[in-house]
């Protein structure tokens, strides 16, 4: 007589990952076919819980799609780890928090998986593992099928931000300025320090270089740590 256990244990960066999105206000969230005894231990051994949340931090998807409207809405939020789940309510899910006002980003890797990263407001396809339908329809593939590559385009989506922002902030004090001191000139009735030549120069000289430069920045980790 003998007993046999098989696990398939996660990968060793998942838990930096998991902590690493949560540090940046990104709340995972997990929709497994598997029963909710096992889903809630993956959930804890990767992060996803940690003892804090709610009695509604694990449902199962007949529960919850059997909910009515107003009870998915009073759950959906606390919801962390969805067990026993089909297609049907991961795309429901997807659907409620979208509903909430919420930036929804979804993983997916089988054809069933296709509408909810159709609906999601960002759709993560498997590169490896994932099928062609998913893939057509993502946004982004994820090339080595792994969490840490969600964070990182985290964190250069955030930069991408940032750098528009920097950017325009930038044009706006020189071209505000400029203008300023013509307008001021001009009512004053003195020659213009700028003229067209000169502010055609200045607009060329920051138009190119500032975007080159901004444009080029590379991310800094402290980027995460605002929500």
């Amino acid at each position: 007589l003998g007993v046999v256990g098989i696990k398939d244990p996660i990968r060793p960066e998942t838990k930096d990952a998991v902590a690493l999105l949560r540090k940046a206000g990104v709340v995972v969230r997990m929709v497994t076919g598997d029963n909710a005894i096992t889903a809630r231990f993956i959930a804890e051994e990767a992060g996803i819980l940690d003892g804090c949340e709610g009695p509604d931090a694990v449902l199962e998807g007949p529960v919850f799609r059997n909910m009515s409207p107003e009870e998915r809405s009073s759950v959906a939020l606390n919801l962390r780890v969805l067990a026993r789940s089909s297609p049907t309510d991961k795309l429901l899910l997807v659907r409620e928090h979208k509903r909430l006002g919420e930036v929804v980003a979804v993983t997916g890797d089988g054809t069933n998986d296709a509408p909810a990263l159709k609906e999601a407001d960002v759709g993560f396809a498997l590169g490896l593992a994932g099928t062609e339908v998913a893939k057509e329809a993502c946004d982004i593939v994820i090339l080595d099928d792994n969490i840490s590559s969600m964070a990182k385009a985290v964190l250069w989506g955030r930069n991408v931000y940032m750098s528009i922002r920097k950017f325009l902030q930038f044009q706006l004090v020189v071209n505000i300025v400029a203008v300023s001191v013509d307008f001021v000139a001009a009512c004053a009735g003195v020659p213009l320090p700028l003229g067209a030549v000169a502010l055609l120069w200045v607009n060329v000289a920051m138009d190119s270089c500032a975007a080159l430069a901004l444009a080029t920045e590379p991310p800094h980790p402290s980027l995460m740590d605002k929500k």
